[in-house]
């Protein structure tokens, strides 16, 4: 869709690839991760239903629990069925604008578009990785009996633990085994992204089980990124974790995504960005709007709509516990998604 900025032809589609191309190492590796299923086709089914930002699929249950007969040419074969169970998810929308003064190229003669689509991209990556950790905040938040099995089940907690090194409540190498053992048992291979805290990295750092990437910049020269190994899966480091300082420490949250815990779908919005202009403000002046609708959407885990004021949820309403459910059958008679295929932990520490 192509309109007018400062007497030139401004092409959103095009802006759109651009902001697309410049690189941010922290979501590239995030979407690259196998905890990361992409769910483009589900875009058009948004759209189809009516309000078009709210969609339940179905999720096919397993024939186990069926007792095989004694098969001696007397008994009779009985028949048994499988369950069917609705994945409800919810699209995320978010809009921003930022501006720029005529009289600001006038005095620096910066490249508005080049500035302004850097920043445009690292911006809505950090939004979504807000996003990201609300949803993780609101399922861990979750209430009764059956939401209960899988927070407590996926939730261990070290704070009162002396670990091996004789540290109290500090993670060690054997943190991460334990917890995605205790999530998912036999299933703990499922398990592929860590995501942490700095201050957490940096304990695991100092006990030399955590080690930095390395990649080479455009003088040839070694550098780290925040991106590391522990246990033979990948780790991110980002600040952006959840630290509860109410208590006489800091509380850490570590969160461990497995093989598809969260299902991505980008719905878009029908004018993702555009170019505004209004000469009389501050002599001059450009906007810049964008707009994004994306759809994440954990595995094994239907959001609700319980509590949720508009047709799009906010990050507080995101970590209300009420708006989160296991997946649940759609029958007659209410039967929940087995918490230990849902490949999502946590752990929370002191460092």
């Amino acid at each position: 869709m192509a309109g007018i900025f400062d007497a030139k032809h401004f092409n959103a589609e095009v802006f759109q690839k651009y902001v697309e191309r410049i690189p941010n190492p922290r979501l590239t590796e995030l979407l690259k991760s196998r905890a990361i299923r992409p769910r483009p086709e589900l875009a058009a089914s948004m759209r189809d239903q009516v309000g078009g930002n709210y969609l339940s699929t179905p999720l096919k249950g397993l024939i186990s629990g069926t007792t095989p007969i004694n098969y001696d040419g007397v008994n009779n074969i009985t028949a048994g069925s499988t369950e069917t169970y609705l994945h409800s998810r919810i699209v995320v929308g978010r809009a921003a604008a930022w501006s720029e003064l005529d009289f600001s190229y006038d005095m620096t003669g910066e490249n508005f578009m080049e500035n302004i689509a850097e920043q445009v991209n690292d911006y809505w990556n950090e939004i979504d990785q807000d996003t990201i950790v609300s949803i993780l905040k609101g399922i861990f938040s979750m209430t009764g009996a059956a939401n209960l099995k899988f927070v407590n089940g996926h939730t261990h907690d070290i704070t009162a633990i002396t670990n091996k090194e004789g540290e109290l409540g500090l993670m060690d190498a054997t943190s991460l085994n334990t917890a995605i053992q205790k999530a998912s048992g036999d299933q703990k291979g499922k398990f592929s992204l860590v995501v942490m805290h700095s201050a957490v990295a940096t304990h695991l750092e100092n006990l030399q089980i955590l080690t930095y990437r390395k990649y080479n910049d455009a003088d040839g020269m070694q550098r780290e990124v925040s991106i590391a190994d522990l246990n033979g899966r990948l780790v991110l480091v980002d600040d952006s974790m959840p630290v509860d300082t109410s208590g006489s420490a800091p509380t850490y949250t570590t969160y461990v995504l497995g093989d598809g815990a969260i299902e991505y779908t980008d719905c878009g919005a029908k004018v993702p960005y555009e170019m505004d202009r209004n000469p009389a403000t501050n002599g001059g002046q450009d906007l810049l709007y964008s707009r994004q609708r994306k759809c994440w959407a954990p595995f094994g885990i239907s959001f609700t709509k319980a509590s949720m004021a508009s047709n799009s949820p906010t990050n507080a309403e995101l970590e209300t516990g009420a708006n989160w459910e296991l997946v649940k059958s759609a029958g007659s008679t209410t039967k929940y998604i087995d918490h230990k295929t849902i490949p999502i932990a946590r752990i929370i520490s002191l460092g």
